[in-house]
């Protein structure tokens, strides 16, 4: 096998995504589900953890899984070439909130000021995969 720059293998990286991708695609890790966690895919593939990374990097360039820092990363099943038909369900909505103690802190602003709350919704065959809330100051840009 060719080794990559960092050591790591180039094959074992492949091996991995194409299991992942596998699992993804035949709904063994349905959509909206947390992929294993980094430790237990070493341990499964007997990997280094920067194979892993790569593998799921790989993944990630083809859109069949989002990475959330601190949360872990997410199969989605849906790829643009799909089409849209095929993709998952976005329904946005906008209102107007007041802001609790920790937005306030975020915003410098005091508690019950006026803020912009976006929600997204992602419904994946008529399930909830995700809701994305962003907060904003009125009158700022998306």
């Amino acid at each position: 096998m060719k080794s990559g720059t960092d050591g790591t293998s180039n094959g074992s990286t492949r091996v991995i995504a194409d299991e992942l991708r596998r699992r993804i695609e035949s709904g063994a890790i349905p959509s909206g589900s947390l992929l294993p966690a980094e430790s237990a895919l070493t341990a499964e593939f007997r990997a280094s953890r920067g194979t892993v990374r790569q593998a799921i990097a790989v993944l990630r360039d083809e859109r069949l899984v989002a990475t959330e820092h601190g949360r872990g990363t997410y199969a989605n099943p849906y790829r643009p070439e799909d089409g849209p038909a095929k993709g998952p369900e976005i329904g946005t909505r906008e209102r107007q909130v007041a802001a609790d103690p920790e937005l306030a802190a975020l915003f410098a602003v005091e508690v019950g000021a006026a803020l912009v709350e976006q929600q997204h919704v992602t419904l994946a065959n008529g399930a909830v995969g995700a809701v994305v809330r962003i907060y904003r100051l009125p009158g700022a840009t998306h």
